[in-house]
């Protein structure tokens, strides 16, 4: 799979969970899905990424047939949401919408399990989500991650083809979000197909197969972690100078292809499109650094650098 921008139209393959093709959705004057065209296949992990109001919750309303496209065609397993979710093969979990009160966990479950056409035994979905502990508390006296946990639960009350999750980890301590990764790969390693919008990157960083970074409703990147690390471009420096003088800082901070720069006493932190023109220049200022190191950005530093670089565009 090779990194992509907008301007890539993804077409529907036989093998296809969801097509999405030039898709737009408007709220008034605003676009919160421009011509958005993807495909998701069996299996895959799926991370949703981009700042906030580049359009992932609006993304995923319509991937779930909660509101209608303005025009394009969205498709789950070759039928509408509507038909897709009516027939039980996607799970979901939002972060709208409240849960019951004054019922336990075990009875919220059960309903779940016993609405879908499809369902898992009740102890079984308790257990992979982690509440059998809590299962007769009451939902209203649930803590937050709790709460999260109990809305897994229902979006894996039965046999879904394809999970949908928002933000699904927040409200989690580290624990429990490695342990929801853990039940989430395993899902995928049996076939099913995960999409998770996250605002934690070191999780779409580690789980996530595939990475999807979206910008003003259109599709920015798509790709693996590294390779959206890679389309990013630039490279992180940094080295030691000890003795530098305030008038060397200000030289340094005018050295070529540079897209941040930083320096705490005596280390200097630089991003750089080219890092062999730029460590080339700080020699030729008859600098001699130590401890150079050159390394990829991280997900996050990447991320960012796409997104303002698209604002830039504009």
């Amino acid at each position: 799979m090779t990194t992509t921008t907008a301007t890539r139209t993804a077409k529907p393959t036989t093998d296809s969970v969801v097509d999405f093709e030039n898709v737009t959705k408007s709220y008034g004057q605003v676009r919160a899905v421009d011509g958005l065209s993807l495909a998701l296949h069996p299996g895959e992990t799926v991370a949703l990424l981009g700042p906030n109001g580049a359009g992932k919750s609006t993304t995923l309303d319509l991937l779930l047939g909660l509101r209608p496209a303005d025009s394009g065609s969205v498709r789950l397993f070759g039928t509408t949401p509507r038909e897709a979710v009516a027939a039980g093969r996607v799970g979901a979990m939002l972060q709208s919408g409240g849960l019951m009160e004054e019922v336990t966990v075990r009875e919220i479950v059960a309903l779940g399990c016993a609405l879908h056409p499809r369902p898992h035994p009740v102890d079984q979905v308790l257990s992979r989500a982690g509440i059998d502990k809590i299962a007769d508390r009451r939902v209203d006296r649930l803590s937050g991650g709790q709460e999260q946990r109990v809305r897994f639960a229902l979006a894996t009350a039965g046999d879904n083809d394809l999970i949908v999750l928002d933000e699904p980890t927040t409200g989690m301590d580290v624990t429990a979000r490695h342990a929801f990764w853990a039940t989430m790969r395993e899902q995928a390693d049996q076939g099913r197909t995960v999409l998770f919008a996250t605002h934690y990157l070191e999780e779409a960083d580690a789980i996530a197969d595939r990475v999807l970074v979206l910008s003003k409703g259109r599709l920015l990147a798509d790709g693996t972690a590294a390779e959206i690390k890679a389309t990013a471009g630039a490279r992180k420096i940094s080295f030691d100078l000890a003795g530098a003088a305030d008038t060397d800082i200000d030289r340094l901070r005018a050295l070529p292809h540079l897209t941040a720069f930083g320096h705490h006493g005596d280390t200097v932190r630089i991003q750089s499109r080219d890092a062999d023109a730029t460590i080339h220049a700080v020699y030729a200022l008859g600098l001699y650094p130590r401890n150079l190191e050159v390394a990829g950005l991280g997900l996050e530093q990447a991320f960012i650098a796409l997104t303002e670089a698209e604002e830039a565009t504009q």
